[in-house]
Formats: structure tokens, C-alpha cells, sequence
């Protein structure tokens, strides 16, 4: 009894699954119109219904992996542009979304990847993208912020600054993380939360890029979006 128990669950996890697998792909399109065309990615873009759907229309609650956002454009960029820098390293993309940094990783040499988001659909989400890109990355839904991460050597940490609050707490534990020697590279467009908790003599501006039209709209008041190396002083 207690088998089969578990057993209707695994097929109960399988259809849901398989439900929301078919839900992403008939809500988004396949876009390489981004700061990273070498991947492909299923986007939320103004050829979607759901591009101006209401929040009833949607099937999907507060579908934010489905947009990729300026910060993560950044990151993932600069991880391209500098495979040397995850090469040989064990990466952890946090707040992964749609996955983009984390497959930037996997194409640039990193020998093991892990791609981290507390939402289920993200995660569902990643996987798609990861096969359509045909690289292999962990995907995990644990709450890692706050954790000792020892299983990493680098963090990519894209779009997180949205809040102060928060803001504040990924600012304090990324601090801690940097003191104990991991590469922590962090992609903002800018955001007020951002500005307002980062000090800047714990933080190096590495890069810069000019965002495309089709991400300025999506993003009212960003033309352009960064990355930051985290510094820390032992």
C-alpha cells in the first residue's frame, strides 16, 4: 500500500510536469533577440498573448521567468565574453529564472553548474531552456540565500537588488560568501534597491552594455545594465 502510494505520486509529479511543460511552450516564444543570441530562450515577447494579457488571463502567476531581465543580459554576456573566469569552476546561478546565466556558464567550460530558483515553474522553465540550448545544468528549488554554499566556487546573482529589504540580505550574505575566496558577480540595470544597499568599495564595475530596444521597453527607465565584481577586504 505504502508503494503504491508512492508510485501515484511520482505519476501525479510527471502530469503536472508535462502540464506546465506544454503551458510555458504555448505561452512563449523562442527568442535569441537579446544581449546573448547564442541562446535561445522561451520569452514572454509582444508576440505572445500573455505580452498584454491580464493577471486572470494568465495560467501562470507573476510568469518572471519568462522575461529576461536586463541584469541577467549583462551577466550572461560577460560570462561569454570571459569564459576564463567560470572555466574549470563549479558555478551556482541564483534567482536563476529563465536560466540564462546558468547555460552561459555551461557553454563557457564550467565543469559543473547549478541553477537555483524557489519557484517551480522557473525551474520547469529551466529545464526546457537548458535542452533547447543542449548543455546539462543542477537545477535545485531549495532557498539557498543565506547558506554556506560550499559546493560552489562562483555565484552569478542576476536581477536580485528589487527590493531593499531583500536587497540588503543578498548584499550581507554575498559579503560573507566573497571573504571566503568565491567569485561573485552581480547584474543590475541599476535598480533604486540596487544603489541604495550596494557600498561601493565592495563592488568593481567590470562591464557595461547598452540594452536592445526590445529590452528598454520592457524595462521603462533602463538604456543600459552592468556587472559587478564583488571585492572584499579580509
Amino acid at each position: 500500500m505504502k508503494w503504491s502510494s508512492v508510485c501515484m505520486r511520482v505519476l501525479q509529479m510527471n502530469s503536472m510536469k508535462s502540464c506546465t511543460i506544454k503551458k510555458i511552450k504555448e505561452c512563449t516564444m523562442l527568442s535569441r533577440d537579446h544581449l546573448t543570441p547564442e541562446i535561445e530562450l522561451h520569452l514572454i515577447t509582444p508576440d505572445c498573448y500573455l505580452w498584454s494579457a491580464s493577471e486572470e488571463q494568465s495560467p501562470f502567476q507573476d510568469p518572471f521567468w519568462a522575461f529576461y531581465w536586463p541584469g541577467g543580459q549583462a551577466l550572461s554576456r560577460y560570462v561569454l565574453d570571459n569564459k576564463e573566469l567560470v572555466a574549470g569552476k563549479r558555478v551556482l546561478d541564483v534567482g536563476s529564472g529563465s536560466g540564462a546565466c546558468a547555460i552561459s556558464a555551461a557553454m563557457s567550460g564550467a565543469i559543473n553548474v547549478t541553477a537555483n530558483d524557489i519557484d517551480y515553474v522557473s525551474c520547469v522553465s529551466i529545464e526546457i531552456n537548458c535542452n533547447i540550448n543542449n548543455v546539462f545544468v543542477e537545477i535545485i528549488s531549495d532557498n539557498l540565500v543565506g547558506s554556506s554554499c560550499d559546493l560552489w566556487d562562483c555565484l552569478l546573482v542576476g536581477d536580485m537588488f528589487y527590493d531593499s529589504e531583500f536587497g540588503f540580505k543578498m548584499f550581507t550574505w554575498l559579503k560573507k560568501l566573497c571573504l571566503k575566496d568565491k567569485l561573485i558577480l552581480v547584474g543590475d540595470p541599476g535598480r533604486h534597491a540596487f544603489k541604495e544597499t550596494i557600498i561601493k568599495n565592495h563592488l568593481q564595475c567590470v562591464a557595461e552594455y547598452p540594452l536592445l530596444k526590445n529590452t528598454c521597453l520592457e524595462n521603462t527607465g533602463f538604456n543600459t545594465a552592468s556587472v559587478w565584481k564583488f571585492v572584499c577586504d579580509k
